[in-house]
């Protein structure tokens, strides 16, 4: 048995995606018009982002979604904390199984909920109110990556486990959508989020880095910034789509 606590998680990040403050708020800007009513946040894990977006369209409820009970919890004391806890719910289930849909739906690097991306993209658009918006994030291939890359990568990475940013947006024009923006995350977002992903571990290392439980925690540090290092940096791309839905089914043409 021992005392020593384990690594705090995601303690160094706002979001769980390589997204900087600055693009947040440019997210948020644009997203808020139309003015919603309903906004739904798919693997929302503790919810900044939908947070976010409610306290830009002040007169909104929202919801959001995951699988992660602790990530839920955290959420909820953010929303308490900043007084929004009548206007968002955080429920515990998956995201596929989830059938009310509302005018802004978020799915932020959870494509993997539904399936592959061009099932989840599908899934965000039946999700999605007539007139209303959606805000996708995914990974996308930069370039191709070699063989050698995806060795290095995420375990039986291969090269059709994502499009290129072109044809990213083309399977969401292929599931309805109008894109309104795109965007891709910069290599400053990308260390930010990869090195704040690491740093509770790190830490925890810096002080309990002698204790036998500390074989396994520098093991999977080393492991994921050898992957991201010397696999998918440059090479794996995260896009953000901000995306329309036409307001009658005959506009869609």
């Amino acid at each position: 048995m021992t005392d020593t606590p384990p690594p705090s998680r995601y303690v160094w990040l706002d979001f769980n995606a390589p997204l900087s403050d600055a693009r947040a708020r440019r997210l948020v800007e644009r997203l808020v018009h139309p003015a919603p009513a309903t906004v739904l946040d798919f693997g929302c894990g503790w919810g900044e982002l939908l947070l976010r977006l409610l306290e830009a369209a002040p007169g909104a409820v929202g919801t959001g979604v995951d699988t992660d009970g602790s990530l839920l919890a955290r959420g909820h004391a953010a929303a308490v904390a900043r007084g929004m806890a009548d206007r968002v719910s955080f429920v515990e289930g998956p995201a596929a199984t989830w059938r009310e849909p509302a005018d802004l739906v978020v799915c932020v690097g959870a494509s993997h909920a539904f399936g592959d991306t061009a099932d989840a993209l599908r899934a965000l658009r039946r999700a999605v109110r007539p007139g209303g918006r959606a805000l996708f994030g995914d990974g996308f291939w930069e370039r191709p990556p070699t063989p050698g890359e995806l060795s290095r990568m995420w375990p039986k990475a291969s090269a059709d486990d994502y499009p290129d940013l072109a044809g990213l947006v083309d399977l969401a024009v292929a599931a309805g959508f109008r894109p309104l923006w795109v965007e891709a995350a910069s290599p400053d977002e990308w260390h930010d989020f990869e090195s704040g992903f690491l740093a509770d571990r790190e830490h925890w290392l810096l002080e309990h880095g002698d204790r036998p439980e500390a074989e396994q925690v520098r093991a999977s540090v080393e492991r994921h910034r050898a992957r991201w290092l010397r696999g998918y940096r440059g090479v794996w791309g995260f896009g953000y789509l901000t995306l329309g839905v036409p307001s009658a089914p005959s506009a869609a043409g």
